[in-house]
């Protein structure tokens, strides 16, 4: 049984949590959890599931992936609307790496069903 936590920081094993949202197993129920997915995904280097979580209006060529990058730690700061029977959320985050931080507001919606990243905000 694989135990490697979960880069997201929810304290659980990668393959129960952020693990299955990127094998297709399980879809994010709520803005937060896509978001958590999307930062495991960048630490993982998951370019296609990066891609696939990508609102199709706002999607580009390539998510940017640098596989040199090692993504150290994801705080929440703040989250507005995106829960289960909603179609829309922000989620605000900072993101840690070597060498920097990223900060952003992310607004995030459903588009056939699914949560997706939007854009940017701010």
């Amino acid at each position: 049984m694989n135990t490697k936590l979960c880069p997201c920081g929810t304290g659980r094993s990668y393959v129960d949590c952020c693990g299955a949202l990127h094998s297709g197993a399980r879809k994010a129920a709520t803005a937060e959890q896509l978001m958590r997915s999307r930062y495991s995904a960048f630490a993982v280097s998951d370019e296609d599931y990066l891609l696939r979580t990508w609102a199709a209006k706002h999607r580009p060529s390539s998510a940017g992936i640098d596989s040199t990058d090692r993504w150290l730690k994801l705080e929440i700061l703040a989250t507005e609307n995106g829960g289960l029977l909603q179609n829309e959320g922000v989620v605000e985050f900072r993101a840690h790496y070597v060498g920097g931080v990223v900060h952003e507001r992310s607004r995030f919606v459903r588009e056939n069903g699914q949560w997706v990243y939007a854009e940017g905000l701010e």
